[in-house]
């Protein structure tokens, strides 16, 4: 909330719109705190209500991808639909993911929630447009089961006729989820730029939070490849393929490589990072080496134990 704000970085911060933050509560009727992807939605419906909408956009938070919205709700009201999942073909393990069966004009015919064994690869982007009503009638049929967009309203919407239908999604997507796919979505940023079309900055800028702070500066005999380095970062040391988030300074004799160093970290002289998530304000001594076989969150309460443990 303190990074999204009122949302003037990005522009949002308009009189007639912009963004609302709508949290969890509980109340003297009983309502609990928020059991699922949907009863969040059915616990704010007055305020979808305040601006009677035709249409509803249900998005995601965790999941990194490009996509024009308007044209997804245009197929919508194009195919009289009565709701519309953002759908895209996995490459790999299907199981983490809502699957789909299609007829083949692309209307769903079955939904599976994570299955043990898909019927396909066709998996839901976890992005909706539902009518309005049918919405509020999904929500409102079965409240001890209506809590969860996967497991209980797409199958209930099957269930009762309604109709579902696909869009088709061919861009670049990743569900992070894990810390696993978190740190693949950051890497595709460093190699494969063009699937997130990251350079773009006309028609489709990638924003964030602005800082207000000086250019980063890297000075003596350092070595940067195939990194990105934010404002307000003082490098001295070595780095190869990592991300380097603003206002971290890294010390002489350092080596960062295949690593994500999140805001305000400091890495101090001769030590050694290799795939690793540095988080926020952490503090790496003199002569640390952290290398890892696989990719590891660290913090200030992982290095004292570390430290702990070597005394």
């Amino acid at each position: 909330m303190k990074y999204i704000g009122r949302g003037s970085t990005w522009d949002l911060d308009v009189n007639e719109g912009g963004i609302t933050f709508l949290t969890p509560y509980t109340s003297m009727t009983g309502d609990a705190w928020q059991k699922g992807t949907a009863h969040a939605i059915k616990q704010h419906f007055r305020f979808i209500d305040q601006y009677s909408p035709e249409y509803v956009v249900i998005l995601s938070g965790d999941h990194i991808y490009k996509m024009d919205y308007q044209e997804m709700i245009d197929a919508h009201i194009s195919k009289d639909a009565d709701i519309s999942i953002a759908t895209f073909r996995v490459k790999g393990n299907p199981s983490r993911f809502g699957i789909l069966e299609l007829d083949t004009v692309g209307n769903v015919v079955g939904f599976e929630e994570k299955p043990e064994f898909p019927k396909s690869k066709i998996a839901s982007m976890g992005v909706y447009v539902f009518n309005k009503e049918v919405l509020r009638t999904l929500l409102n049929t079965d409240t001890e089961s209506s809590n969860d967009f996967g497991k209980d309203v797409i199958p209930a919407a099957l269930k009762h006729d309604l109709k579902v239908v696909s869009h088709r999604y061919d861009g670049y997507f990743k569900d992070v989820g894990t810390v696993e796919s978190l740190f693949a979505a950051n890497m595709d940023l460093i190699d494969k730029p063009q699937f997130l079309k990251l350079h773009e900055y006309k028609d489709w800028p990638i924003y964030t939070k602005s800082s207000n702070l000086p250019p980063h500066h890297i000075q003596g005999e350092t070595s940067v490849t195939n990194s990105l380095i934010s404002d307000g970062c003082l490098i001295n040391g070595t780095i190869n393929r990592s991300i380097i988030s603003s206002g971290t300074f890294i010390d002489e004799g350092c080596r960062i490589e295949n690593s994500i160093i999140y805001s305000n970290a400091t890495i101090k002289r001769n030590s050694v990072v290799e795939n690793a998530i540095i988080l926020q304000d952490t503090l790496v001594p003199e002569n640390t080496i952290l290398k890892f076989k696989k990719v590891t969150i660290v913090d200030n309460e992982l290095l004292w134990k570390l430290g702990d443990s070597n005394e």
